[in-house]
């Protein structure tokens, strides 16, 4: 018998580091710089639900490796989750993360992975100011976020990356990693310099 989905849905702050080049190739399906992709993702949830259980203000991230392009599949991946949510917010935002509770952007990327990490509950310092946001988490992972600057006369670069139909973000800042490094087992890197993205996003699912 299959486990009924409940219904779920959160508006949050999202931040992105990655080793691509600034834009990110794989936004667009095409080979990511390096041939292969390591990166992170973070959500403040601003406000959400996963049915009667509330997830205002909680924190969460993933960091993952895949061997080729994202869609090719075998990836690697671990979830964090903010160490103040309750029992009740953690089931539901591993439920809803490993993409057993359905919607987007989760149900699809959870199936370009093999590799399932155990999840950690821990002190996660997400700062939420735009195109310099940032997190912290323990001594796992340091991402900071800046505007690009045009290296040839270092005036701030104002970029956006705009998809109508995108499911991880519809229209996201194009920034670059002060630093992205995370360091964590079989998912270790550090890649300032490349690619970085902020925008709000809106998730749902049944």
């Amino acid at each position: 018998m299959t486990e009924k989905k409940v219904k779920w849905n959160w508006t949050a702050d999202y931040i992105q580091g990655c080793n691509c080049d600034w834009g990110c190739q794989c936004n667009f399906n095409a080979p990511p710089t390096k041939g292969h992709c390591e990166g992170m993702s973070a959500w403040h949830i601003r406000k959400g639900r996963y049915g009667k259980v509330v997830l205002d203000g909680i924190n969460c991230a993933v960091a993952a490796k895949w061997p080729g392009q994202i869609h090719e599949g075998n990836g690697t991946a671990t979830v964090y989750i903010d160490e103040r949510a309750n029992l009740e917010q953690r089931d539901a935002l591993i439920m809803i993360m490993s993409g057993q509770a359905g919607g987007l952007p989760f149900e699809l990327i959870a199936t370009t992975f093999s590799t399932l990490l155990e999840p950690r509950y821990v002190s996660i310092d997400f700062k939420v100011a735009g195109k310099d946001s940032s997190i912290t988490i323990d001594n796992l992972m340091n991402v900071i976020l800046e505007p690009m600057t045009n290296p040839v006369t270092g005036a701030i670069h104002d970029a956006q990356v705009v998809f109508p139909n995108g499911f991880i973000f519809k229209k996201g800042e194009t920034l670059n990693t002060k630093e992205c490094v995370v360091n964590d087992g079989p998912i270790s890197f550090s890649y300032p310099g490349k690619n970085g993205h902020y925008a709000v996003v809106k998730y749902s699912g049944l």
